[in-house]
């Protein structure tokens, strides 16, 4: 993204003043799979870290929890 990272742009989302900000789901699509890169994607709001490449399963996976958990705050 040419004006912020994911990460920063997570940290906007989240610090906005709207209720929808604080529960829709963000999910961190990245390289970066180490242990410290993972627990920054959570630090910032991040729902889920998903390394790329992409297991189709675990994202489908991820997408249901979060769309469903995201449905009970009822967005």
């Amino acid at each position: 993204m040419p004006e912020m990272d994911g990460l920063e742009a997570s940290e906007a989302i989240r610090s906005m003043d709207r209720p929808d900000a604080r529960v829709v789901p963000i999910v961190a699509m990245t390289a970066n799979a180490f242990d410290e890169d993972v627990q920054r994607s959570l630090q910032v709001g991040m729902n889920a870290h998903l390394s790329k490449p992409v297991e189709p399963n675990h994202l489908y996976r991820t997408l249901e929890e979060l769309i469903w958990e995201a449905e009970q705050h009822k967005l």
